[in-house]
């Protein structure tokens, strides 16, 4: 008996001493590390939100669209019996592709054919708008002297056609509630920054509205059928109140003023533009003489009474045209335009400004002892005369070549040296 009870003594004893859990005897146990402790989750420090980029937008503002009868005939495709004037544009168009929207005023009708007709009653082939859409314009000022030449029915066509090339335009109206649509102006979405545009002119070369349709045509002087010299200052003051009203980024009024063929602007449209810039405009550009005028900035007490800025540019001149004069500093202005470039930037608060101003030279080239289709041709001033001193095959010859050395020589002296510089 007391064997068993040794015997059940020593079993309990060795399963006092048996380990809890069975080891493998291949491994040996490490006693001389703490038992491992469960680290908490590293968080990752979030990135910093990106700086928000400033908003840079180009605003091309090119002159006067005009067809004469030389450059019309010029155009004309006898295979087709057809027009076109892509070859008069394509320098232009080259620079164009650069812009985020792109401007110029409309001098001429598109009444149909095939009776077509230069100065003094302008009215030129369809094939022009869809040119000038192909080039790379959004939007044609359409309201100036020339917009009555063949009525109230070619007014109305004209803007038919340019709905037709999918070209917006601002200035005519084919109806009153047309014009009573965010009174006449025409919103844009300039790269980015939004745009309210406005256009008026000073006079229809005498010819009146009917009276049962005054709202055809903007014109911003009361006597403009007389003496146009006395500014509408409750229409523009009602319209700029819609424009602002509309809360766009800027405000943007194409004006069709001034003395022909004088390269500087008068007290009149010094009047004019004031009063605009007072008003809420931040751009007032300028067409009409036929020739450039200078720009500059005014400073004017806002409606608010605060203090504010706008841009102008008295005129722009003839940008296509076939303008010929005996004397030669008249015939040298009218073949000389630019392309002014306008640089657009809204910050990250939501201010937009006028942050850059250049131009581009351009100069209207005849060459009369060519076959139809090689007479005409707007050249960029820069690139023409490069072309020309490297030897290279131009349209120029050394006479065409001093001319564009001459149209530099005006474009400073109008506008002003600084500002000429290829757009970016």
């Amino acid at each position: 008996m007391r064997h068993v009870l040794a015997l059940a003594l020593s079993l309990i004893l060795l399963a006092g001493c048996a380990p809890s859990q069975p080891v493998d005897a291949n491994q040996s146990a490490d006693i001389s590390q703490p038992p491992a402790q469960s680290q908490p989750a590293v968080t990752p420090e979030p990135e910093p939100e990106p700086e928000p980029e400033p908003i840079v937008a180009h605003l091309m503002v090119a002159g006067d669209v005009m067809s004469h009868m030389p450059l019309t005939n010029d155009c004309y495709v006898k295979e087709t019996d057809s027009y076109d004037y892509s070859h008069v544009l394509q320098e232009a168009a080259r620079q164009l592709e650069l812009a985020d929207y792109a401007i110029a005023n409309l001098e001429t009708t598109l009444a149909g054919g095939p009776e077509y007709s230069g100065y003094p009653r302008f009215n030129s082939p369809d094939e022009l708008a869809y040119n000038i859409k192909d080039a790379g314009f959004d939007l044609l000022c359409t309201t100036n002297n020339h917009c009555l030449d063949k009525g109230i029915d070619g007014l109305n066509r004209t803007l038919d056609v340019l709905d037709g090339a999918n070209m917006p335009h601002v200035g005519t109206y084919r109806s009153q509630e047309e014009r009573d649509g965010n009174h006449g102006i025409h919103v844009a979405d300039v790269g980015g920054i939004s745009v309210a545009f406005l256009a008026y002119t000073y006079g229809l070369n005498g010819h009146r509205l009917p009276d049962s349709k005054p709202y055809a045509a903007n014109v911003f002087n009361t006597d403009y059928y007389t003496s146009v010299s006395n500014p509408d200052y409750d229409m523009l003051a009602a319209d700029m109140a819609a424009a602002r009203a509309l809360d766009t980024d800027l405000i943007a009024v194409i004006t069709h003023w001034g003395v022909e063929y004088r390269t500087k602007q008068n007290g009149h449209q010094e009047k004019v533009a004031q009063f605009l810039v007072e008003q809420g405009a931040d751009l007032v550009l300028g067409g009409h003489p036929h020739v450039l005028q200078p720009y500059g900035t005014i400073t004017a007490a806002g409606e608010d009474g605060q203090e504010r800025q706008g841009f102008v540019i008295y005129s722009l001149g003839n940008f296509i045209s076939n303008q010929n004069f005996d004397d030669p500093k008249k015939d040298l202005a009218t073949k000389t335009t630019a392309i002014l470039d306008l640089e657009l930037t809204k910050d990250p608060d939501g201010n937009t400004s006028l942050t850059d101003v250049r131009y581009t030279p351009y100069y209207m080239v005849h060459r009369n002892n060519k076959p139809a289709g090689e007479r005409r041709h707007l050249v960029n001033v820069h690139e023409a005369m490069a072309a020309y001193e490297a030897g290279e095959e131009t349209i120029l010859d050394k006479n065409s070549y001093k001319q564009l050395q001459l149209a530099l020589d005006l474009c400073h002296e109008v506008l002003g040296a600084e500002g000429d510089k290829p757009s970016e």
